[in-house]
Formats: structure tokens, sequence, C-alpha cells
């Protein structure tokens, strides 16, 4: 029994412009959450402290915590709970004056919730300068345009030119779309978000040129097909795969997110998403931008040249 069929006829091309739109209202969406609201950047970027706690109380009071913890003086803290009732993660935020200050206020912390639990164990403390975190944020930034870049050329050389845009707004369009969850969620926006975006920049990029070399192909062997029953024979063609790829991987990062608690959420939360909107783009963005760069007439003109270049070689030998 298949799950699903291998000789689907949608007309996926036919709905490219409603297809647009919607990546259109994503990517305005997206900068715009950018630009208003911005991305909860984790103590990776910021700098500050980020302390584990265990408390002695089962159901500690969130409510009460947060307001006492703020009135320490010691700027806005964050708390939430981490996976357990009773397991707290607290971020509190770089502090003027530099590490000695910074050390004085985390004592602060420690003494007041000494003071309010009858026991406290202290799993995690990390700390993070800001001019470190200004330095992970450019070097996160460096990591996705280098690797987009580097894709951007292993496609140029592996197809045409016009491949390698087509893949390269797929790509964008993915990593906006991600990044715009984030901005409109204010999940925490780290380093591993980070990886999790150059995760699904390899995913999507993988998809998309599996349905690229099946256009090639087809290039190859139907010379005459309109361009627009080409692209949509292709993407039928390898839809199965498609869908097939996206499930599992989505099935696994699933368990991650039942099973893996806290620690990496945001990081699946990512990539669940991205994998979601780069299977979409696969199908409705990236082979659809290649009905606008003409590469009927490239093809033909490559293997006119080919052609002709095996005549004379044929003349040679006779």
């Amino acid at each position: 029994m298949k799950i699903f069929p291998t000789d689907t006829k949608i007309n996926f091309i036919g709905m490219r412009y409603i297809a647009f739109v919607i990546s259109a209202f994503i990517l305005i969406g997206a900068i715009a959450l950018l630009f208003t609201k911005g991305l909860n950047y984790g103590i990776d970027f910021t700098g500050g402290t980020m302390v584990e706690v265990k408390v002695s109380t089962t159901a500690p009071d969130l409510g009460k915590l947060r307001t006492d913890m703020n009135n320490l003086d010691l700027g806005a803290m964050s708390l939430q709970e981490f996976g357990a009732p009773d397991d707290l993660l607290i971020r509190m935020p770089e502090q003027e004056g530099g590490a000695d200050v910074q050390a004085a206020a985390l004592i602060k912390l420690k003494t007041y919730l000494n003071g309010e639990f009858e026991s406290v164990d202290y799993r995690r403390v990390e700390f993070v300068g800001p001019q470190v975190g200004e330095e992970l944020k450019k070097q996160g930034l460096y990591a996705v345009i280098f690797s987009i870049l580097g894709m951007l050329v292993y496609i140029w050389f592996r197809f045409e030119w016009q491949f390698s845009v087509a893949a390269i707004i797929a790509l964008i369009h993915d990593s906006l779309a991600t990044i715009g969850l984030f901005a409109l969620t204010q999940m925490e926006f780290n380093l591993s978000t980070v990886a999790a975006i150059l995760m699904i920049a390899g995913y999507s990029i993988n998809d998309t040129v599996v349905v690229f070399d099946r256009i090639r192909e087809n290039l190859r062997k139907f010379k005459k097909m309109p361009i627009f029953d080409l692209l949509n024979n292709a993407i039928n063609q390898t839809l199965s795969r498609t869908l097939m790829t996206s499930i599992t991987t989505l099935l696994a990062l699933l368990a991650l997110w039942t099973f893996g608690g806290e620690v990496i959420r945001g990081f699946v939360n990512a990539l669940i998403f991205g994998i979601i909107i780069g299977t979409y783009s696969s199908v409705f963005v990236a082979s659809p931008v290649l009905t606008f760069l003409n590469i009927r007439h490239t093809k033909a003109a490559d293997e006119d040249d080919e052609d002709k270049t095996q005549g004379q070689n044929s003349e040679v030998s006779a």
C-alpha cells in the first residue's frame, strides 16, 4: 500500500502566484516583526548570568518570586520553569561595572534564594560578558551568510545560474521565515537557534536539489514540452520522496520535542517550523521562480553548442 501516490498531477506551477502572495506576506511580516518587536536574544548574545536551580518547594509561587527578584535592583530578571515546577531558570542581565559587580549581583541573588527556600541546588551558573556576546552575534551572522553563499556557488557549478538564483531565493525565504517566528513568539534566540537555521538551510537545499535534478533530466528528455508542464511533472514525480523525507524527519523532531526537555526546546521548535517551511519553498517557491528565468532557452543553447562540437569532432575524425 502506497501512503503517497507517485502519479499525482497537481498543478503546482498554476498556483505560483497564490504561493508568491503567501510568501510575500510571510517575509514582509517577518521583517516588520524584526524592526518592531525584535528578537529575544539569549545570554549568548546579550551578556549576563543564567542560573538553573532546583528548589525544595514542589510548586513555588513564580509571581511572587518574579516580583521579589525584580525588587533586588539587579535589572529586569527573567524567571521560568525548566522542565519541572521545582526546577527554575533565572536570567540576570549584565550589570554595569564589570565582572566584580556581576559576581556581587550573583551573591545577592543566591542570598535571596537561600532565604526563600529550605534548600537550593545550584545546577548551572553561566556568565557571558557583553563583548563576548557581541562577538558571538557577529559570528552567528557570518555563519549564516557564508553558508548561503557557499550553497549558491555549489548550485551554480552543479546546475546553471538560474537554478542557483532560485535556490538562494528559497533559502533566504526559509531563513527569514524562521527568524520571523522567533520575533513573533519571542522565544529565546541563541546560538542553538543559529545552528538550527543552518540545519534548515542544509535540509532545504537538499530537498530543492532533488527537484532541480529531475527538472534538468526532464529538460533533456522532453525538449518540446511546454516549460510549465515540464516543471509540474518534475515536482509531481519527486513529491512522494519530498513528503516522506519531511514526515520522517518531523517524527524524529516530535520525539525530541516531547522527551528532550526545555534545554533543546527552542532548537527543536526552529527545526520543526523550518522543515515545514523548507518543504513548502522547495515546491512552491524554488521551482516556480524558474519560470521567470528562461531555463529552456539556456538549456537549448547549451545543447546546440554541444551538438555542434560533436559534429565538428566527427568531421575531424572522418
